[in-house]
Formats: C-alpha cells, structure tokens, sequence
C-alpha cells in the first residue's frame, strides 16, 4: 500500500490551489494556526481534497456542520487516518459593520460557548468514532463575529447577517478518539436511569444539546434507553467506561 505522501505526491498535478478561492477567513486562519513544519497543504488523497497532510495523518478542519463530510470521512478512514478539527466558539465578539465596512459597534455576546455544544454536529456522523482510523479535535477558540444589515434577512437579529467569521484565539484543545472519550462529556452524578431534562440540568446545558448528546451516546453503545417517563425517553449507561476517567485536554500552545 502506498503512503498518503505518495498518494498526495502522486495527484498533486490535479490541485490548481483547491480549496483556497472559496475558503471562509476562519478557515484559512485555522489552517494556518494548525501547520507545522513539513506539513502538505491541500493535497488529493484517493479523490478527495483535504486540508493538510503531516505524514501518515489527514487533517480535515471543519467551521460548519460535518454532514456535508459524510461520504468523504467514511471513505477516507477505510485506509487512511484521520483527524477532523472542529472549532467552537468559547466567546464570540460581536462586530457590526457597514457597507463600506466602517465599524458601527462591538458588544460580546451573553452566551458562552461549551465543549457539549460539538453534539449538534457529531449528530451527523457519530458511528465515525467506532472506528479506529478516526478521531475528532475540538477547539475552543475566542471568534469575532461580523454582521451586516440586510433588511428583510435574519428576522430573529432585526436584519443584521452574519457576513464571516474569524480566528482571535484557541484557548483549549480536546481530543476524542473513541466512544469511551464520548462518554467522559456525561456529567458526574447522573441518576442511575435519566432523562435528558435531568441531564441538561446536570451538565448547564440546553434540553436540545441534551437530546444531541444522547442520541450520539446511544449511537456510540455508551446509552441505552429503558423505556419511558411520561413523554420522555430515559436512559442509562451501558458501563463500558469509567467517567472518573478524564477525557484528554490541553491548552493551546
């Protein structure tokens, strides 16, 4: 079998600069902040374009939704590592602008971001952390957010869209790796049997979150469900990892 550097050397003729026209500025700033030395920049591995290659390892970054990624992750994780980096957003600064790109205002916005938040993606693809192959980096990251006003668009903000996103800074970083990584994101002293009311109460999570995160655990064989309380759908562990356990988390260099 050949290595992802020959694969990558051998289609680098097919890359006219892929990926970089079209990319959003938080994109390519972490992109940038992510190279090392000898890294490989956009580079085809077996048909698809990914963001870079450090020898034996695919990195793909990821600012949106992984449901587009679908195909491309289970095709690539059948011979290749990879990692899929996702940033979240821990803070996010406000920023209005004008048309002319003049600042109008700058506020922080009241929520505060949570490593739980990576669920309402993980949703399209939890089966991928079964796979030995794959394993997925969550940054916590401080991200300025610039609005436009277009009247008529985005109701709920009074007109103001969303025009980009950009990289201030990563403060933290959390990899997982398997279903049992998953599984360390379950507060401690859950109920034995539990539903998702209880458990956004435990974590200081939304009930959507909640019901994001379980879907994905049950998915993964850490929950299963038990039956119901009233409306509600509860749940339990399965015991096949210890939460005392930490899940393995660094500050950013």
């Amino acid at each position: 079998m050949r290595s992802v550097l020959d694969v990558a050397a051998s289609q680098e003729a097919e890359i006219p600069a892929i990926g970089t026209l079209n990319e959003g500025a938080l994109h390519a700033q972490l992109k940038n902040w992510y190279q090392r030395p000898g890294d490989r920049i956009e580079r085809v591995v077996d048909g698809f374009v990914v963001d870079l290659v450090r020898g034996g390892l695919l990195v793909e970054i990821q600012t949106g939704g992984f449901a587009p990624l679908r195909r491309k992750l289970e095709l690539l994780t059948r011979q290749h590592r990879v990692r899929l980096v996702a940033p979240l957003p821990l803070v996010r600064r406000i920023i209005r602008l004008s048309d002319e790109g003049e600042l109008l205002s700058v506020r922080r916005s009241p929520r505060r971001g949570r490593v739980e938040d990576i669920f309402n993606r993980l949703v399209s693809i939890p089966s991928l952390l079964c796979r030995s192959h794959f394993e997925l980096e969550v940054l916590l990251t401080h991200q300025d957010e610039l609005r436009v006003y277009r009247p008529g668009k985005a109701f709920r903000r009074h007109g103001w869209v969303v025009s980009g996103r950009r990289l201030v800074s990563v403060e933290q970083c959390l990899r997982i790796t398997s279903p049992d990584d998953a599984a360390r994101l379950l507060p401690p002293g859950l109920p034995v049997l539990f539903d998702t009311a209880q458990l956004a109460e435990a974590a200081a999570i939304e009930r959507r979150t909640a019901q994001q995160m379980t879907y994905c655990l049950r998915a993964l064989g850490i929950l299963q469900t038990t039956g119901k309380r009233g409306n509600a759908i509860v749940h339990r562990r399965t015991d096949r990892v210890d939460p005392r356990t930490p899940i393995r988390c660094t500050r950013a260099s």
